[in-house]
């Protein structure tokens, strides 16, 4: 099938998830079980990610600015620039891609396989609705709070990592992360976080929804999804940057 025709029928699936809901007190339990489940239950690996990552980049930057020419407090600059900006709103999304678009993707493409969304649509409910609708509303809901998280804990990690190691003082790196600092950064990094939320629960929803056959279609579903949230995430972050930092 062309490109086209999956994107006509991705914005006809959104709009028939969008309508609505039949009874909001179910949309409602449908809504706070799946911010546990793709949200909260997600923040123990960007915690652990976002502080080894911080610690990571901390550390290259002493590295590669090892010239007396270049000031300390360069090193607690350079990485909440990197932090901010690209690691914890694109990073992290490419990771809850991962986790959280192949969770949709099988899930909701074994429903299908397993003719529980014919079930649902007998019924007279809006499958892609009841589905669908809180998935992307929980995860946009909870993304900037992930992002806000992996923020603090980045910068923590790499804190550690530089006074750990001794390529940088406390001080200095206090300095570096307060000197210049751009508020409008973590307004950038919080927007991004809501796009690709809406990307990762709804592209993956996609794949999900529209799976045929059994078990093996659903794995390669779930495969699928991952991979065109992640490049859809990746042209988005294109996009958005030039938007808005332009």
């Amino acid at each position: 099938m062309t490109l086209l025709h999956h994107i006509g029928r991705y914005t006809l699936l959104i709009k028939r998830a969008f309508a609505r809901p039949e009874k909001h007190s179910i949309y409602y339990m449908r809504l706070i079980r799946e911010m546990e489940v793709l949200g909260i239950n997600s923040t123990g690996i960007v915690a652990i990610i976002s502080f080894f990552m911080g610690a990571v980049i901390t550390i290259q930057t002493a590295y590669n600015t090892e010239s007396p020419l270049f000031p300390s407090y360069l090193i607690g600059l350079a990485a909440r620039d990197s932090i901010l900006l690209e690691f914890s709103s694109t990073i992290v999304a490419l990771i809850l891609a991962g986790k959280v678009g192949s969770n949709i993707a099988s899930e909701i493409g074994t429903m299908r396989v397993t003719e529980q969304i014919d079930a649902l649509e007998i019924m007279g409910v809006n499958s892609a609705g009841y589905l669908i609708l809180p998935k992307i509303i929980a995860l946009m809901i909870l993304a900037p709070f992930l992002s806000i998280l992996s923020m603090v804990i980045g910068i923590f990690g790499g804190w550690i990592a530089g006074t750990t190691v001794g390529v940088v003082t406390t001080p200095d790196y206090v300095y570096g992360i307060q000197y210049a600092f751009i508020p409008y950064y973590i307004t950038y990094s919080l927007i991004k976080s809501v796009v690709f939320a809406f990307i990762i629960t709804s592209v993956s929803s996609y794949h999900g929804y529209y799976t045929r056959g059994g078990a093996l279609e659903v794995g390669r579903s779930s495969t699928m999804a991952v991979v065109h949230s992640s490049v859809v995430i990746l042209l988005f972050n294109l996009i958005l940057t030039q938007l808005l930092l332009s």
